[in-house]
């Protein structure tokens, strides 16, 4: 009895010890790391920590092992373990015939090993002796109760060693044969066969003659066991064995540098589609070769699919391995100036909110707010242009005064909350600068923004862009308004954009909402467009940030968008929203909602909440003398004939620039000289333009102060101006009002006075 329980606890304590005998986790190495497009083709791949190119393991559950290739696995069993599917990892028969080989040559010239056998000796990596030996058997038992056979063949083809420093069928396939081990021919899943059984006396580029024998030795077995028929057997002997390792795909580099940054060691399945991914790469090198003249060294470019808002090629960078102009910076991941690319979600905003329509006439004049001046790309200015034509002609002074109007706090909120920009700083840090590269953004982050834009026209959710296929999808709380959306998109869609590009020079005939921006210093330029089935982004410049006069986004990244597009399938425009909009009646000439004395109207598609906006302001009913030669005020028009008439009155200011613009716009007829005093505005100050408002001037080489430039529009072009300075008369201007003088520092008032009476006056804080 005691023998007995001795006997039973010696074999429970065996029993564990066998089952706890195998490590939990057999091989321990470090893999590289390999991308793939989302058909499974290999973009590319970096090599393990250790120098090996060994691909990770693929497929079941318990192993991550790959699917073995049928024509790989019939090789591999008929040359090393044809009894593979019998045993249970140790094959008595062979072992003994091993052994009766070994003691006539009184070597080692068999091993009678299995491949579950190998399989753990390719994990421990001892010394080959009979004890090592013995365990080995013990080990590959335990192994099959673990893992399946197919596992077991995994294991073996994902860690065996092929030659060089490639080490799995998946390397090896690619480093040898130039494609993944599902497209082996029977002739290269021979070769691999026979490989690892001597890979340091066997190599593509030694013993290739024994080589060769062994390969064809082995067809010829399959052959006569039916395993080829004829003809792919003749086929087979026929193929020639590689001449030299070759190099693995350089597709989409920057996004596999920027997968190894994060998933080292990892088989990654990216949203990229390939044959996209090497059309728009072509397309940027050619680019490249003709911005290089210019002095532009860097390219990027991003492709999104909207509907599933997936990316479907990423260049990062041309010249990938070219490291003297900073070619490795992945740009689609890089903070930049953001220039005017950010105009249209301020137009979005705006129209959802109600803040504005569409055709609503905006300021176009000098400006200068605390020492902000922005200036418009082409340095003119139109007086007043619709906010349509603002945003799509990418006109910086009305955007800034529609920022102004929005207001900054707001839009920063916006764009942090649609995820757009990441704004480090607080609002106030960027101020009205905002709307004109005053933030950095992604280009990724802006494609992705655009292609929200067109999913909510689509009635799909905002979510964050997939590049990697097993990602889950992740909703962003936009606040996008398809309505809006669908207003802007009408908007940045016009061809007739004579401070961008010319559509009719470029090929494409497809309808893409677009929009480029160029930001300060000529150091980023930017392209965007949308269809209903692409997003397109691309960025020109240099990594350093240095600038060149050419780099505009019209004349560089706006050319390459259009051409990336060309090669992108076709796509119908968007459907307008149904029920989103009402019918609206605007005043023609301002675009405001029709006011009292509005004449000519149109009625146009507004969004319900455009219709608090106000009435139009500038349509007024004037006095006139019967003859229309004079304006009357109430006084005069009670002691003669008088005649009423709507009228287009725009300020001053705006009035000033708009009629060099527009010739049909009639000026304010001049106030009878019997008259006293005036109904409306005839002069404005352009420069300042608020009623108080502080200067810095700075000092000149020889330290006096600096000076500073009034000027002022006037409605009569006959009129004389009398300017004041601290009560003390300075000077009279006529025709065009300016004048310049120094002041000391301190606050002043300045007063002009026209020769009919009018007055103005503002306050100005010298510092």
């Amino acid at each position: 009895m005691k023998k007995s329980r001795i006997f039973l606890l010696i074999s429970v304590i065996l029993l564990v010890a066998y089952y706890f005998c195998l490590p939990k986790k057999l091989f321990d190495v470090p893999y590289s790391t390999a991308v793939f497009d989302r058909n499974g083709e290999l973009l590319g791949a970096r090599i393990a920590t250790d120098g090996q190119w060994r691909f990770p393991p693929n497929g079941s559950v318990a192993y991550n092992a790959p699917i073995i290739p049928s024509k790989y696995e019939t090789c591999l069993l008929a040359f090393e373990d044809r009894h593979f599917r019998q045993h249970w990892g140790v094959n008595p028969a062979s072992t003994y015939r091993a052994l009766i080989q070994n003691i006539k040559q009184k070597r080692v010239v068999s091993g009678g090993s299995t491949i579950t056998m190998q399989v753990i000796r390719l994990s421990r990596k001892k010394p080959r002796t009979i004890g090592e030996k013995l365990w080995e058997m013990v080990l590959a038992t335990r192994l099959e109760f673990r893992c399946s056979k197919n596992e077991i063949l995994a294991l073996y083809a994902s860690h065996a060693p092929f030659g060089s420093n490639v080490v799995g069928i998946d390397a090896a396939a690619f480093r040898y044969f130039g494609h993944s081990a599902a497209q082996l021919s029977w002739a290269e899943a021979a070769t691999l066969a026979v490989l690892p059984n001597a890979p340091s006396q066997l190599h593509i580029s030694k013993n290739r003659t024994k080589l060769l024998e062994k390969r064809n030795r082995l067809l010829r077995y399959l052959f006569s066991k039916n395993k080829l028929s004829q003809t792919d057997f003749e086929l087979a002997l026929q193929e020639n064995l590689p001449d030299q390792t070759m190099p693995l795909p350089q597709i989409a580099p920057h996004l596999v540098s920027r997968f190894y940054a994060k998933n080292r060691g990892k088989n990654l399945i990216s949203t990229i589609d390939k044959s996209t991914q090497i059309k728009v790469e072509n397309l940027l090198e050619k680019w490249n070769v003709e911005f290089l003249q210019s002095g532009i060294c860097n390219l990027a470019a991003i492709v999104i699919d909207v509907q599933t808002n997936e990316t479907l090629a990423y260049c990062g960078n041309v010249d990938f391995f070219n490291k003297k102009n900073g070619n490795q910076v992945d740009i689609i991941q890089a903070q930049r100036s953001s220039g005017s690319i950010l105009k249209p979600f301020l137009y979005e905003a705006m129209l959802a909110e109600g803040n504005i329509l569409p055709n609503r006439l905006v300021a176009d004049i000098p400006l200068n707010i605390n020492g902000f001046a922005p200036e418009n790309f082409n340095r003119n200015f139109e007086g007043a242009v619709p906010a349509s034509q603002a945003v799509s002609r990418s006109l910086n002074v009305p955007l800034v005064l529609m920022l102004k109007d929005y207001g900054v706090p707001k839009f920063y909120n916006y764009l942090k909350n649609n995820k757009i920009a990441a704004l480090p700083e607080n609002s106030g840090h960027y101020g009205l600068s905002l709307i004109l590269g005053g933030a950095e953004v992604a280009l990724e982050n802006v494609t992705i923004a655009y292609a929200n834009m067109a999913r909510v026209l689509l009635n799909e959710k905002p979510t964050f862009c997939k590049i990697l296929k097993n990602e889950n999808t992740k909703e962003i709380a936009a606040t996008f308004d398809n309505g809006a959306v669908w207003q802007v998109f009408e908007a940045i869609k016009e061809v007739n954009r004579p401070e961008e590009i010319d559509l009719r020079a470029v090929s494409t005939m497809q309808n893409v909402a677009w929009k480029t921006g160029t930001s300060f210093g000529f150091r980023d330029a930017w392209a965007v467009g949308v269809m209903p089935r692409y997003a397109v982004g691309v960025w020109a410049g240099n990594a350093s940030g240095e600038g060149k006069p050419n780099l505009v986004g019209a004349r560089t990244a706006g050319l390459v968008l259009f051409d990336i597009f060309d090669v992108l399938p076709a796509s119908s425009w968007f459907e307008c929203p149904s029920g989103k909009f009402v019918e609206a009646v605007i005043c023609k000439k301002s675009g405001f909602l029709a006011g009292r004395y509005c004449s000519e109207t149109d009625t146009v598609l507004a969004l319900p909440q455009g219709l608090r906006t106000k009435s139009c302001p500038f349509h007024v009913l004037l006095n006139l003398s019967f003859d229309e030669r004079y304006r009357l005020n109430a006084d005069c028009a009670a002691s003669e004939p008088t005649l009423q008439k709507e009228w287009f009155v725009l300020p001053p200011a705006w009035a000033y620039y708009y009629q060099q613009y527009h010739p049909e716009y009639q000026a304010l007829p001049p106030l009878r000289h019997s008259c006293s005093g005036s109904e409306n505005a005839v002069m404005q100050f352009i420069y300042p333009q608020e009623k108080t408002s502080s200067v810095s001037l700075p000092k000149q080489l020889d330290g006096t102060s600096g000076e500073i430039t009034f000027r002022l529009a006037h409605t009569d072009r006959n009129a004389v101006v009398f300017w004041h300075i601290d009560e003390n008369y300075i000077a009279q201007t006529a025709d065009v009002h300016t004048f310049t003088i120094p002041l000391s520092a301190g606050w002043h008032k300045i007063t002009a006075v026209d020769n009919a009476g009018n007055r103005v006056e503002c306050r100005v804080d010298v510092r």
